[in-house]
């Protein structure tokens, strides 16, 4: 893996921060994660004017102008890879930038819930503070499944640690609203954008009735949903999450061919 630190280009595993920096010692910082298809970030300003935001939110002051020349760096010396570039914001004023390998992906993910209350004071940021999203997937885990879902006390459908959720009921393709706190994906934009998908409270009773389901996120797509819970879901992938999955691939597309 390749990593720029402040600019300084250099292998990951050689690239030091000290450990006086905020940004680890109480995960305090702001990041984002956009996936390289042949080496270009796909919708790399959206990820830039989201991390914008977080740093606005978190007061965190950060030279922005300085990260976007070092990441086109980063992204030079990395080549045409199918990867992911990460970028870092700490509290120590560090500008961190790593390519990173694609993840394995499963075919279909069997998803168990989480009980999960967001935190109010970090609405809609993307931050460091990502303990409790991690030890959701981990908890899922124990219990055989592949992915969290994360369901408040009360019983409303969010997201997962890592991805927006969408489940279809009566062929129409739904999603949770903003309005319940979740996180503004970009990757979420798109599939409405390219599907028609609509915002809808979800509890895990409407999910009964649910005829598909499938995740979304820059690093997935479109993954489709086997099982939530002990509820098997009747399609994996159904039409309506294969048609979603497709219309984001040729979004995709489109938006690396603008750039060429």
């Amino acid at each position: 893996m390749l990593a720029s630190l402040d600019g300084a280009i250099g292998p990951a595993a050689e690239t030091r921060i000290p450990i006086t920096d905020e940004g680890l010692t109480r995960g305090d910082g702001a990041f984002e994660v956009a996936r390289l298809y042949g080496g270009r970030p796909f919708a790399i300003e959206d990820h830039y004017a989201r991390l914008a935001r977080t740093c606005e939110g978190l007061r965190l002051e950060a030279d922005l102008e300085a990260l976007r020349t070092e990441m086109d760096a980063l992204l030079a010396e990395a080549g045409p890879v199918e990867a992911l570039l990460r970028i870092v914001l700490t509290r120590g004023g560090r500008r961190i930038g790593t390519i990173e390998p694609l993840p394995h992906r499963l075919a279909v993910a069997r998803v168990g819930t989480v009980t999960y209350a967001p935190n109010r004071v970090l609405d809609g940021l993307k931050t460091l503070s990502y303990a409790g999203n991690m030890l959701a997937g981990r908890l899922a885990k124990e219990q055989g499944f592949d992915e969290a879902l994360l369901v408040t006390p009360h019983g409303r459908v969010l997201e997962g640690p890592t991805w927006s959720f969408f489940w279809v009921s009566g062929g129409a393709l739904l999603t949770p609203p903003l309005e319940d706190r979740i996180l503004a994906s970009i990757t979420r934009d798109r599939v409405i954008e390219e599907s028609g998908a609509t915002e809808a409270v979800c509890t895990l009773d409407d999910l009964r009735g649910a005829e598909e389901a499938f995740i979304a996120s820059s690093v997935r797509e479109v993954m489709p949903i086997a099982a939530i819970d002990d509820l098997e879901l009747p399609a994996a992938p159904g039409p309506v999450t294969q048609e979603a999955g497709e219309r984001l691939a040729r979004r995709i597309e489109r938006e690396l061919a603008a750039l060429a």
